[in-house]
Order: C-alpha cells, then structure tokens, then sequence
C-alpha cells in the first residue's frame, strides 16, 4: 500500500476525492469518462489506496488462459458473453450470489467518444437492487473523484440525468474523448 500511495501521490501527483461508503457491501461503480488505457493503472493505484474490493466482469475465456489467475485476483468475474446470453440477468445473478461486490463499468462502453451511454449498468443496479456509485478520473485536476451513492428509481431517463450531472466539467485523458 505504501509503494501504491508513494507512486499515486508523489510521483504521479493525483489526489482522491469523496469516498466509498463502507456500509454498502454492493454497488454499481460507473468509471467516466474511460479514454484510454492509462485509467487502467491510475483505477488499480485507486483501488490499493482505498482499500475497497472493486470488481469487473469479462468474458469467460479470459480466465481459461494462463493469465486466468491474474484476473481472478485483480477482481475479476466471468460471464459467458456470446449472443445467446443476458449479460444483465448473469450479472445480477452474480450480485446475488456475493456478500460483497462492487463492480465497475465503464458506461460509454469504449474509450472514445460516444453520444450516449449503454444502458446495461443502470439496469444492472435496478434489477440487483443495488446503489450506483459513480467515479470520475479527472485529468484536468489528477483529481479521482467518489460519488455518494444513488439509488435509482425505474425511471432511465431522468436517473441518467441525475447520475451524468457529477461528470460535467470532468477531463478525460484524451480530452477529444470527454
């Protein structure tokens, strides 16, 4: 943790803002605006220095590989992504089945620029039954920015209004992405 917090603070010079409440054992982590590989490390850095469980999904065969046990360990969970499936019912079904789990997604689904975020990480958080927590990567700032979190209602629209407010002004690491 020490090495972590030297690297984040010090030589990287970003800072964290709000934190994760520690009474909510699951949650829906939406990590915008994602624009490059570098939110990767800067999320990882994050994650040793708050010292929360945060989790991910990925496809399956990830975990049949050799570097399967990597991703288990950096938190990851596999889900069978082929056409056929729901990928919003299996990951609910994982909430389900966990104690604590915490899951990040990146809403705009890519790392460039989008008009609109997927929908599946607000329908993930209604039918689990579970708050969204929302983070931010500021660049602009090298600010890592925690929401509170937000319990939606049933009604997209007006939520995804609700949620997209903590991202304005927000940086990406490619601006052109934001």
């Amino acid at each position: 943790m020490h090495l972590a917090k030297y690297i984040f603070y010090s030589h990287l010079g970003w800072s964290i803002e709000g934190e994760f409440d520690k009474k909510v054992r699951k949650t829906v982590i939406t990590v915008s605006p994602h624009t490059s590989w570098y939110d990767f490390y800067v999320g990882a850095l994050a994650r040793k220095i708050i010292n929360v469980p945060i989790h991910y999904v990925a496809k399956k065969e990830l975990f049949d590989s050799p570097f399967g046990w990597y991703f288990k360990w950096m938190g990851g969970e596999p889900i069978e992504r082929t056409s056929r499936q729901n990928k919003v019912e299996q990951i609910v079904e994982l909430f389900n089945s966990k104690n604590e789990f915490r899951l990040a997604i990146a809403p705009e689904g890519t790392r460039k620029k989008v008009d609109q975020w997927k929908s599946g990480f607000y329908y993930i958080a209604h039918q689990a039954e579970v708050p969204i927590t929302s983070v931010a990567f500021d660049y602009s700032t090298k600010t890592v920015k925690i929401s509170k979190p937000f319990y939606t209602t049933g009604q997209y629209e007006k939520d995804l209004q609700d949620l997209q407010e903590f991202y304005k002004g927000i940086v990406g690491r490619v601006p052109e992405y934001t």
